[in-house]
């Protein structure tokens, strides 16, 4: 059973219905009467309980979607989703980072496999193409949801990694214990529309927005030692940045 909403519709209003079903269940989720997790009733309660269309109260959940308030789930409902995961942009992992934010992150190892490096990773690596590299395809969970697909790329001989300990641990506190010494990254951040098999592992809707983060790092010796290509539910994610006047 989902949580009972009180939503007080003013039909005279020029402000169309669903943006007034929306707008009322985006300040309960911010007074927090709506945590998160709660469960909204499914559409044909909610439309029945405040005499509205279904459609008009698809679209209210679907414009709270969207806006990374709420959260479908297949064979559980509509929910509100857990807190956004701000990151500071530093030379973390982001199981660094969701621990140091007081969240248990789980991973799922979904490959892990030497592969002939292309074009592309052997000239961030520093390599030849077609040079044996350690793929890496993972994803990360926070607060029990998917919240990235991250692909890693890592030269021969860094140190035995199985998929125990990825999924135990983070990929920076493996090498670290190896004997790599991480010191600078280069990093880029963007956008796009999430792919079908992209939406389909962290749970999104097909075209949804994600954030990239591709970054190759290095170590004291300005040697590669690991190449990543991340995408984060940009529903559930944010980089923080302190900038300073110079």
């Amino acid at each position: 059973m989902g949580t009972r909403l009180d939503i007080d519709l003013d039909r005279s209003s020029p402000v169309p219905l669903y943006f007034q079903v929306a707008e009322q269940i985006a300040e309960a989720i911010r007074r927090g009467d709506l945590v998160p997790g709660a469960r909204l009733d499914n559409e044909i309660l909610l439309a029945d309980q405040l005499g509205l269309s279904r459609p008009t109260i698809r679209q209210a959940i679907q414009y709270l979607v969207d806006k990374g308030l709420l959260v479908r789930k297949r064979g559980v409902g509509t929910q509100v989703v857990h807190g956004q995961v701000k990151r500071t942009v530093e030379l973390t992992s982001l199981y660094d980072d969701l621990r140091r934010a007081g969240q248990e992150p789980t991973t799922k190892v979904l490959s892990l496999s030497p592969v002939k490096a292309d074009e592309q990773v052997a000239a961030v690596l520093g390599l030849a193409t077609g040079t044996e590299v350690l793929h890496l395809e993972r994803v990360r969970y926070a607060a029990g949801e998917p919240l990235a697909l991250l692909h890693n790329w890592l030269p021969a001989g860094l140190g035995p990694l199985t998929a125990q300990a990825l999924e135990e641990r983070g990929l920076y506190e493996l090498l670290r214990a190896g004997g790599v010494r991480m010191r600078v990254a280069n990093q880029r951040i963007g956008a796009r529309a999430a792919t079908p098999a992209e939406a389909r592992l962290l749970d999104e809707r097909r075209g949804a927005p994600l954030l990239t983060m591709v970054r190759t790092t290095y170590d004291d010796q300005g040697r590669a030692v690991e190449h990543g290509s991340h995408v984060y539910r940009a529903s559930h994610y944010s980089l923080e940045v302190t900038l300073i006047e110079r």
